[in-house]
């Protein structure tokens, strides 16, 4: 079953959080577990910020998350945002596509 990992975070250092995802995916190449990631921005709320990682499995995403690469990304992200980030964590039960 696929699972997917949402992060909502606030920042007014995007090009900083771009930088340092641009890192952890050359850094992670050929061991990351993600499927894919999607980084949206909120029209409404300037500065706030989702992200939405899919993985094929909860134990891949946590395979994924104990890369150290990947730890140390969370660690610095957690600098650049305005508080702590925001994680949930979903089992997908329904995924539908045209």
């Amino acid at each position: 079953m696929t699972f997917m990992q949402v992060i909502e975070y606030k920042t007014n250092r995007e090009d900083e959080l771009d930088s340092l995802f641009e890192e952890w995916l050359a850094s992670t190449s050929g061991k990351r577990t993600a499927m894919s990631e999607t980084h949206a921005k909120d029209r409404d709320d300037p500065g706030h910020y989702v992200d939405i990682v899919e993985f094929p499995s909860y134990e891949r995403a946590m395979v994924n998350n104990d890369l150290p690469e990947t730890n140390r990304y969370a660690d610095r992200m957690r600098e650049l945002c305005d508080g702590e980030p925001r994680f949930i964590n979903l089992e997908v039960i329904r995924k539908a596509q045209d």
